[in-house]
């Protein structure tokens, strides 16, 4: 028998019945769960789960909705289908930095990470040859205070004509407007050296060495108005030593960057990733 395989995320108020609700519905229609997560968040009594199964190929996500329709007005559910059978689409936003971009090119041609770059946008010429040599289309969009609301305009109208599902901001140095943080909202992955809060501006890690800080470290987030503050998918450190120089400290810091956007991405095309209000819930 032909298969196809679909994800479901819901939440909504805990109460009992939800799992049994949800696994009977799916039994009906010879679904096969093949991985399944909950986890209730007891200061909102909310529940969160994540359901992945296998159903005949005749059978639509718009069907598997339908069936689950009295399940979720029974429940108030917030939900979302996805058949895992398309291959996400994802834009890439890099400034002069591009470890964090080729990493991610990288494991989507191994195929650790599922996914179809439809663009590279930047504000420099630097990646246009990365770009060609994958050949995705590359977008120079030089931005100044006059040029930045016009920019993001065409950078809304990019993600529409390409119907990109993810925006990844591998090292973008460019903050995003309010505007377009919220019309984007769980749409944007950016990735930031946030272990080391003290130290802004273009060389954190050269700071962090002047101050003989003990770790270092990186973090994946959604964007949103508050900058850099928006809720968190995955963190990593790594501890310094006193024998590191400043360099040592920056090439820390791009694989720490590097594998921690990766990872946030890889989460979220494969629907792990819920929202908690600021917070979120990962189902590694």
């Amino acid at each position: 028998m032909d298969l196809k395989n679909f994800t479901i995320n819901l939440s909504c108020d805990d109460k009992p019945g939800i799992v049994a609700g949800v696994a009977t519905e799916l039994a009906a229609i010879g679904g096969n769960i093949v991985e399944s997560a909950q986890h209730r968040d007891a200061p909102s009594n909310r529940f969160f789960m994540r359901v992945a199964f296998e159903a005949p190929a005749e059978v639509s996500r718009e069907k598997i909705e339908n069936l689950l329709s009295s399940v979720v007005t029974r429940f108030d559910m917030k939900i979302k289908i996805t058949d895992d059978t398309a291959t996400p689409t994802i834009i890439l936003m890099v400034s002069k930095f591009d470890h964090a971009m080729l990493h991610i090119l990288y494991q989507i041609r191994v195929g650790w990470l599922k996914a179809k770059v439809v663009a590279i946008v930047s504000n420099h010429e630097d990646s246009r040859r990365a770009a060609e040599l994958e050949d995705i289309p590359y977008h120079c969009w030089k931005v100044t205070k006059e040029s930045k609301e016009e920019q993001e305009a065409r950078l809304i109208d990019l993600v529409r004509g390409t119907n990109a599902e993810l925006v990844v901001l591998a090292r973008y140095m460019q903050v995003l407007s309010d505007n377009l943080s919220t019309r984007l909202l769980g749409k944007i992955i950016n990735i930031h050296h946030s272990f080391l809060p003290s130290f802004k501006g273009a060389k954190p890690y050269h700071q962090a060495y002047d101050r003989g800080v003990k770790l270092i470290g990186a973090t994946a987030h959604y964007v949103t108005p508050d900058l850099d503050e928006g809720p968190i998918i995955e963190q990593e450190t790594e501890r310094i030593t006193n024998v590191m120089t400043a360099d040592d400290y920056v090439a820390t810091g791009r694989d720490i960057e590097s594998r921690v956007l990766a990872r946030a991405v890889k989460l979220h095309l494969e629907n792990r990733i819920m929202l908690n209000g600021q917070k979120t819930v990962v189902f590694s």
